[in-house]
């Protein structure tokens, strides 16, 4: 039997031929093929599994080679397809065509689930392989893709009564996922907006609302700062509230991504919501850019057709905020190892919220019914709030296409505002959503975000006032190319939201409004 697995490496790995040989000689294991630790560790692993499962271990030289023997393998996904290239050459199971296993093997013989089911079977499709054994607990994600083929075991012995099944038949059983022990499996779907919350919850702040709304719309890159409790991060996170459904293939590319970090397992569905990553202010720049010695994607990737937030953003590293420049034009990251370079999906679109000063407390005030005051005094100096700020630097935030101020909102503790749901807002969303992919479906472009030099001129067609407008902004406050081709965008996203084929001057200066609030913080947030 061609025993096949698989290696993860990037977003596509490698599929690992799995060969077995036994021949007289001194007992012995060995497993030749650049195995790892993990890798050679398996050796114990299935001796005491093919004991437990009622198999004695085969008493002569046994070897192992994993091809190609160029690319270094790891994790214990390999266990499984060992046991099983050694049941054949031992005679315990019956040699059949080319079929892709993947487990992990307890002493007791158990299958635990393993990462990566999906993108191995993606790639072992490309090579023409049809048929799959899996994780019992990996059955969901693996009908992703598969939906005949796919045989789901929790033992060793299972795995050998599915090749004698198909020896005899033809064909794996029909996977039946009813009737599955899948405990823990849920709808990510469901999961998200139990958690996301709604956009009514938040009271006033409707100009940063209109922000978000534009930026679900056309996944504008978004720049929040305010004081603390002006609701910059509760905002943020009902975003997802707001989002358009991925598409099919988005959805696929996302929970790819999603299955070579090892996250599906809880859930077993593919993910239809766009992806909501929010990691702390600690990552490291591998975790947030990805890497390892296997190249696993990090937080950017996890964000791929959809949002990584960064709450109070100039406490991350200054080499992590400035390594986000390149795969926000780029929507990749490339990384080099000693084995070649790997590229990752990384089209993501950053929200970042910040404080205006190291204390927060620069210009915070509180409304009331009776009046303004004070939320407290800032002591930064000057030369603190420039090195807080410059840990942003220029370049990254000439990519933020929105730019939002908040300050402490109105407080009225006798009567409550009604406030916009998020189901509102999302319908708004949908229907400019629909628009971007009428109007882009032959070009490969997502959203108005992904608009370049050479496409503005094709899409962004603006009536001459907007033109004049932009030109005279463009000039007052020496905007750089980048920041007006960013205001085009943005006015192209604010016209689909009015279901307007062209662009007014009103949408560009609102355009231009959501970015100039951010040029000058210090100035904007001066006490009052």
């Amino acid at each position: 039997m061609q025993v096949f697995s698989y290696e993860p490496f990037g977003y596509k790995g490698f599929i690992v031929r799995v060969e077995a040989d036994i021949r007289r000689g001194l007992p012995g294991f060995d497993i030749s093929g650049l195995a790892a630790g993990a890798v050679r560790e398996a050796r114990d692993r299935v001796r005491a599994a093919f004991r437990n499962s009622g198999w004695n271990f085969p008493s002569d030289r046994v070897l192992i080679n994993l091809a190609p023997a160029d690319i270094r393998k790891d994790g214990a996904a390999l266990d499984l397809p060992i046991a099983l290239s050694i049941m054949t050459a031992a005679g315990f199971a019956p040699a059949s065509d080319s079929v892709l296993v993947m487990g992990e093997l307890e002493l007791s013989g158990t299958v635990r689930p393993v990462r990566a089911v999906l993108s191995a079977i993606a790639a072992a499709m490309e090579e023409g392989i049809k048929d799959f054994i899996v994780p019992a607990e990996n059955a969901r994600e693996a009908s992703i893709l598969a939906s005949t083929g796919v045989a789901a075991v929790s033992t060793l012995a299972e795995a050998v009564k599915i090749l004698e099944w198909r020896n005899t038949n033809g064909a794996f059983p029909k996977l039946q996922l009813d009737k599955l022990q899948l405990d823990g499996c849920t709808d990510m779907t469901t999961e998200q907006q139990i958690c996301e919350g709604d956009f009514a919850d938040v009271c006033s702040q409707w100009r940063y609302k209109r922000a978000l709304e534009i930026a679900a719309a056309g996944a504008h890159n978004l720049l929040v700062f305010g004081p603390p409790g002006a609701g910059k991060t509760m905002l943020a996170r009902r975003m997802p509230s707001i989002m358009a459904p991925l598409l099919p293939q988005e959805a696929l590319e996302v929970s790819r991504l999603h299955s070579l970090a090892g996250n599906l397992k809880s859930y077993c569905f593919l993910n239809k919501k766009p992806p909501f990553r929010s990691p702390h202010h600690s990552a490291s720049a591998e975790g947030i850019l990805g890497g390892g010695k296997n190249v696993r994607p990090g937080e950017i990737s996890l964000a791929h057709n959809g949002i990584l937030f960064l709450d109070e953003a100039p406490e991350y590293k200054i080499n992590v905020l400035q390594a986000l420049r390149e795969p926000l034009e780029d929507k990749v990251i490339s990384i080099s190892r000693a084995e070649g370079c790997v590229q990752l999906p990384a089209d993501f679109q950053l929200i970042m919220a910040a404080n205006p000063c190291p204390c927060g407390k620069l210009g915070a005030r509180i409304d009331t019914e009776e009046g303004n005051f004070s939320g407290g005094g800032c002591f930064c100096s000057g030369e603190e709030i420039h090195r807080y700020w410059r840990k942003f630097g220029g370049a990254l935030l000439d990519r933020m296409e929105l730019r939002v101020a908040v300050n402490n909102p109105k407080i009225s503790l006798t009567q409550k505002t009604k406030e916009e749901s998020s189901k509102l807002i999302a319908a708004r969303v949908q229907t400019a959503v629909n628009i971007q992919q009428e109007r882009y479906k032959s070009t490969g472009i997502r959203r108005n975000s992904g608009l370049t030099a050479g496409l503005l001129e094709k899409y962004c067609n603006m009536e001459q006032e907007a033109r004049r407008a932009l030109n005279t902004a463009a000039s007052k406050l020496n905007l750089s190319g980048r920041a007006i081709h960013a205001v085009l965008r943005v006015g192209r996203t604010i016209a689909d939201l009015e279901s307007i084929d062209c662009v007014k001057k009103e949408h560009i200066l609102e355009a231009i409004q959501h970015r100039r609030q951010g040029d000058d913080p210090y100035d904007i947030f001066q006490t009052q």
